[in-house]
Parts: C-alpha cells; sequence; structure tokens
C-alpha cells in the first residue's frame, strides 16, 4: 500500500499526517504505525494522525503514539493538523474537529500561529512534591530546580513505570519557575517512552499548576527545549480551569509518499 503523508513539527514536536478524509486507507495495524514513526526505519516522528471526516465538523483527529497505539489529545499535533488542513484548502476563521477527549476549536493567524481550545479541567490532584491533572491526556508535574541538570528520561521513566501510573501510563513533566509569568518545561511522553521536545497537554498541565493569578485570566509563556509556546485561559477555583488556548507555531516539513507492508 502506499500512502501519501506530510510531515510537520509543533515546537519540535514531530507528527506524521495522512489525509484520510475519502477514507482510502482502512486501517493501519500497530506494527505499520511503530515502523512510520521510527527514526532508523521508516519517517520518524513522535506521532502519527488520522485526517478523517466527521460530519458536522472540518475533520477529526485520530492520534496515534509512536509506539503504534491510539492514544489520548496531542495539543500540539492539534495544531499541526489545523495548519495540514489550512494547506489542504480547508480556510475557516474558527476551526471545529473532534478528538478523542471531545471538541475543539481553533484559529490560525497570517504567521502560521495556531490557537487552540483545549478541554475545560475541573480536577487537580496536589501533592505534596507533585501534581496529576487531565489536560487531554494525563500529566504529572513537577516543579524543580536547575531543570537542565534533571535526568528527564530516567527520572521520567520512573514515575511513568511506578506502581501508580503503570498500568494507563502518563505523561512527565518537570517544571522551572523563571518569573512570575514563565515557566521552563521538559517532558517525558509515554508511548513515546522518551523526551519530546514539546509536548502541547504537559505545557498547558504545567501552565495551569503555575497559574499566576489566583482567580481568573492567565496568560503563561512556556519555554521548551523545542520553542516558545504560551497557554492563556481563566482559572476559576483552585482546582478548575475554563477558556483554555494553548498558542504557537506549527511548522511544514515536507510531503512524500511511502509503500507500507502488510502486518
Amino acid at each position: 500500500m502506499n500512502l501519501t503523508f506530510f510531515k510537520y513539527q509543533g515546537t519540535g514536536n514531530d507528527f506524521i499526517i495522512i489525509d484520510n478524509r475519502k477514507n482510502e486507507i482502512g486501517q493501519l495495524t500497530q506494527q505499520q504505525i511503530a515502523k512510520l514513526c521510527n527514526r532508523k526505519f521508516g519517517i520518524g516522528a513522535d506521532g502519527l494522525m488520522l485526517m478523517n471526516s466527521k460530519q458536522g465538523y472540518d475533520f477529526e483527529m485520530i492520534y496515534f503514539n509512536a509506539d503504534g497505539n491510539e492514544s489520548t489529545m496531542c495539543g500540539n499535533g492539534g495544531r499541526c493538523m489545523i495548519s495540514c488542513a489550512f494547506h489542504l484548502g480547508i480556510h475557516e476563521y474558527t476551526y471545529r474537529f473532534m478528538a478523542k477527549d471531545g471538541e475543539h476549536e481553533a484559529e490560525i493567524n497570517i504567521d502560521n500561529n495556531i490557537r487552540l481550545k483545549m478541554k475545560n479541567v475541573d480536577t487537580v490532584e496536589y501533592q505534596n512534591h507533585h501534581s496529576v491533572l487531565d489536560t487531554g491526556s494525563p500529566h504529572f508535574v513537577k516543579f524543580v530546580q536547575d531543570l537542565e541538570d534533571v535526568d528527564v528520561v530516567e527520572s521520567g521513566r520512573d514515575i511513568r513505570e511506578s506502581k501508580q501510573f503503570a498500568k494507563e501510563g502518563i505523561n512527565v513533566n518537570f517544571v522551572e519557575t523563571i518569573s512570575a509569568d514563565t515557566i521552563s518545561v521538559r517532558t517525558y511522553e509515554r508511548g513515546v517512552e522518551d523526551e519530546t521536545l514539546s509536548c502541547g497537554t504537559g505545557v498547558t498541565a504545567a501552565a495551569l499548576v503555575a497559574a499566576h493569578n489566583n482567580r481568573g485570566f492567565n496568560r503563561v509563556e512556556v519555554i521548551t527545549p523545542g520553542g516558545k509556546l504560551s497557554v492563556e485561559f481563566e482559572k476559576t477555583s483552585d482546582t478548575s480551569f475554563e477558556n483554555i488556548w494553548l498558542c504557537g507555531p506549527a511548522t511544514f516539513v515536507f510531503k512524500g509518499d511511502i509503500e507500507v507492508n502488510a502486518g
């Protein structure tokens, strides 16, 4: 089977996108997706997304981790999907698409910066040294000093594979406060099982926990190894957040065709 694909990246978080709105490719297996995402034997990416048709929406986003398993929402992936949709001729003032965690809206400006509306968050589990919350995917957020010195892979894997999180998996974010409204984030992603250059739902989770206003509007600037993002939101209580927007660039890398073998 021959596949036409698009490669996009959002602050270094890279994705294979396949336009499947005509439902022509059938069902890709876990092994096929994992091979496509493999950086030695395939295209190479942190994940793969199908752009499917969905009545009443511009498209439906189906997201797979690099290990080939279908996963939950991906913030940077969603922003890349909007950029890809624009270049495929879907031109809207406000985009509406469906993902596994529900409906999303997005906007794109002339600089190809994407504002993606994330799901509301109504539960944050605060512990002594970390927080756990779901921003479309589950996240563990831990504030540290000297972020550059943290062994994100080893420490992140230990938390992700701990008894509490091993079954479902969790993304692990290490966060350093830079100023009152700026943080730096490094993330270990489940499914990739490695540090990625950026994670949209992880950046969102870290920003919510770092909110500098007790109530009302917040904007948090976020520095990741892959670039800069910002998160805008309204804090309605200590554990609830609404009107959450993940903002930042999404960039076309290349388009190609690849032959996918059965299995």
